[in-house]
């Protein structure tokens, strides 16, 4: 199979963050689709994959548009309710706390991108995904370096994926009030460690993080699901710091783990 790659075009740097998709809307590569996450470091609360397709030439309306982690939480949620109002197409998808123990949070980030893709009613004709590639996309996809700065659509699958996180983390601090969800939104902060380590793990905790299977053994707790054997993790993966060809062997492994849930 042929991989379909954008053609050489000039991208127009005095456009900023709509050059990209604007080159490949205008080489006829449209609808440009950005997908981004929000939650892949927190040891607590689920993974939230979003994809969204712009109107070209939008760039005026929504002015301010950018990587939603350099946004204040006030412009965030304006630009959320904006880009609902004015996306072409956009879909949500929340992965939870049991998936990503079952089956790790690379093979979960992938495949909530896959997954967020197919779920719009727009096909796109090419999709940007922020730092790593995506394998077994619906579309042919590139991966964009520091995406969420570069690439609008990008930015806006950022916001609506951030503060749909956010929002799931607030609701879950009412249920949880010791942990104070609403303030840290489920990251290893100092103050959430030390009251991961008085009070053990929640059902919203990631099981398979070493930190968070410390504080479960200190209290004799068992994990309320499946924690695959294996799949502990020993650090935080950042966008910019995927493992090595972890995109096809994560695709690879989930793909069996998945079979083998499903049977």
């Amino acid at each position: 199979m042929t991989m379909l790659m954008p053609p050489r075009a000039v991208v127009r740097g005095s456009s900023g963050n709509w050059a990209l998709q604007g080159s490949l809307e205008r080489r006829g590569l449209g609808p440009v689709a950005g997908v981004d996450e929000a939650g892949r470091g927190p040891c607590a609360g689920p993974l939230v994959i979003a994809a969204c397709v712009l109107r070209p030439g939008d760039a005026t309306r929504l002015e301010g548009l950018n990587d939603s982690k350099l946004m204040t939480a006030l412009a965030r949620d304006r630009m959320y309710d904006l880009v609902l109002k004015r996306a072409v197409d956009h879909s949500v998808v929340v992965v939870s706390p049991a998936e990503i123990d079952w089956l790790g949070i690379h093979v979960m980030n992938l495949e909530g991108m896959r997954r967020a893709v197919a779920r719009m009613a727009t096909h796109p004709g090419y999709v940007l995904t922020d730092g790593f590639k995506v394998p077994g996309m619906p579309a042919p996809s590139v991966a964009v370096v520091k995406g969420d700065q570069a690439a609008a659509c990008v930015a806006a699958a950022s916001v609506l994926a951030k503060v749909t996180r956010d929002r799931i983390m607030e609701d879950l601090h009412s249920r949880y009030p010791q942990y104070g969800f609403n303030v840290h939104k489920g990251y290893c902060t100092p103050e959430h460690t030390a009251a991961l380590m008085e009070h053990g793990p929640c059902a919203e905790h990631r099981w398979s993080y070493v930190n968070v299977a410390a504080a479960a053994s200190k209290h004799g707790l068992a994990a309320p699901h499946r924690v695959a054997r294996g799949t502990t993790t020993n650090a935080v993966v950042q966008n910019e710091a995927a493992p090595a060809d972890a995109g096809e062997l994560a695709t690879r492994e989930g793909a069996e783990q998945m079979t083998r849930a499903e049977a």
